[in-house]
């Protein structure tokens, strides 16, 4: 019998957007857009070549989900393969297995995992282990598929107020993303956790300024905080960290933020809502703090009233509902870079 190679190659994960280079990150959000406009507006019906087929992504969340399950399995489903949704109820990461085993396990069996977690150190050893390419889909530290759904929502505002078309004439993957990022400047109003932190590591690097208000005593990871200057000082962006939310929004092109109040720091409800009043984002704090005429809202979503009010959340500078979709255009660019392609060379 003929004996058979064994493929010893490292697969490439998506850890967190501080792995790729500039260019990198771009080309995520490009395909994003390529594969939009193929399936949303040229050719609506299914592929022909479908790369996936005969290919298993697990899909274990610890955590609950709607975007980004919903993101995932339709992006799987679209490229002809399949997705093996396993949640907290199916497989318990680290409880009655070690993360270890569960890692070279289930790697075994199939060709890329989209992992949940809680502690950032979860994800990086299902990484370390897995023979196949992991994708975070959520961590305490980070969470970079939903940054890149927020470049690519920026990308298409910024292109189509710049050519003056509107959203129902599709028209931004005309423009590459690298055309209309540089030198915009977004404004965090909200809580130091992994959304902000995943900005810090992206948009720096892009050229994108960031201001952080966060209350006393939130700060960012300081190895974040160090990927973060070294970005700035490469690109010429600016970084304000403040903690106060009129400083941060002056100028700003967008104004971002996040719950208060993440899964597992429940009880720590009503002290944080004391610590951040003040922190709602509202018409009326974007014109105290100066904020572009033209300014525009993004959140991640499940949204609360305290967070941001009725009035920005479903007004016509909101672009949630747009950059929620993105989230599957850019996770099945992640699938389609690294599983399909067998990531960057």
């Amino acid at each position: 019998m003929t004996s058979l190679s064994i493929n010893n190659k490292k697969p490439q994960h998506f850890i967190t957007t501080a792995d790729f280079t500039a260019e990198q990150l771009l080309d995520f959000v490009q395909v994003a857009i390529q594969h939009k406009v193929q399936a949303k507006y040229q050719y609506p019906t299914p592929l022909t070549d479908l790369p996936l087929t005969g290919k298993t992504l697990a899909v274990m969340f610890s955590k609950r989900s709607t975007r980004t399950r919903v993101a995932t399995e339709s992006a799987v489903a679209y490229l002809g393969g399949h997705a093996m949704f396993l949640g907290s109820q199916d497989i318990q990461l680290g409880v009655n297995e070690s993360l270890l085993d569960t890692s070279r396990v289930v790697s075994s069996m199939v060709d890329g995992i989209m992992a949940r977690v809680g502690g950032h150190h979860e994800i990086e050893l299902l990484a370390k282990e897995s023979t196949v390419p992991v994708i975070n889909a959520l961590s305490d530290k980070y969470h970079p598929t939903q940054i890149l759904a927020d470049l690519m929502t920026i990308h298409e505002y910024i292109h189509h107020r710049d050519n003056n078309t509107s959203s129902d004439q599709y028209s931004a993957h005309t423009q590459h993303p690298r055309e209309t990022l540089p030198g915009l400047k977004v404004a965090w109003v909200g809580d130091a956790n992994n959304i902000i932190q995943e900005i810090l590591v992206a948009f720096l690097k892009l050229g994108i300024s960031v201001s952080v208000a966060a209350p006393t005593g939130y700060v960012c990871d300081e190895d974040v905080i160090k990927i973060a200057q070294a970005d700035a000082q490469k690109t010429g962006a600016s970084l304000l960290f403040t903690t106060i939310p009129e400083e941060a929004v002056k100028d700003a092109d967008f104004i971002i933020t996040d719950t208060w109040v993440s899964m597992g720091q429940e009880d720590e409800k009503a002290k944080r809502l004391k610590e951040f009043e003040g922190y709602q984002v509202t018409m009326d704090l974007a014109n105290r703090g100066g904020a572009k005429p033209n300014w525009r809202f993004l959140h991640c979503l499940p949204r609360k009233p305290e967070e941001v009010d009725d009035e920005v959340f479903y007004s016509d500078r909101s672009l949630v509902f747009p950059e929620a979709e993105n989230r599957k255009w850019t996770i099945l660019s992640v699938i389609d870079r690294l599983i399909v392609k067998g990531g960057f060379q």
